[in-house]
């Protein structure tokens, strides 16, 4: 199947060698966004959560996402499958409740393991839209 990497100045950069979306068909795969504020003059290679905790980095991993499927012509609103990576089990009651405010209704598929992440984050998160 062709697929085609989408690139947008409004997307933040990614922090290596890999394509923050790829549109295969009418699937769009976005690639883990994390909670490090990417925009403006950050250096993607130096980079790091903001501060604040897991509920902080978590917006910002949705602030990306979100950055990252408009530049794509998707929005929210056509996620089907999200994973939001996390580093500790604790946090998933806080994972449900944002979750829940980004997606009220019909929200999509969500897988949630516990890993670990580079940079010490707390979490990312990739969709299919």
């Amino acid at each position: 199947m062709d697929h085609e990497v989408v690139n947008g100045p409004s997307m933040p950069p990614p922090m290596g060698h890999y394509s923050q979306a790829v549109r295969a068909g009418n699937l769009l795969f976005v690639a883990g966004q994390p909670g490090i504020d990417l925009g403006g003059s950050a250096d993607p290679d130096t980079a790091r959560a903001v501060p604040g905790g897991f509920e902080a980095e978590w917006r910002q991993a949705f602030q990306n996402l979100h950055a990252v499927l408009e530049a794509a012509g998707s929005g929210l609103e056509h996620v089907v499958k999200t994973t939001a990576f996390l580093t500790d089990l604790d946090n998933g009651e806080a994972a449900n409740r944002l979750y829940a405010g980004y997606f009220p209704t019909n929200p999509p598929a969500r897988s949630s393991p516990v890993v670990v992440l580079p940079r010490g984050l707390l979490v990312s998160v990739e969709a299919i839209a």
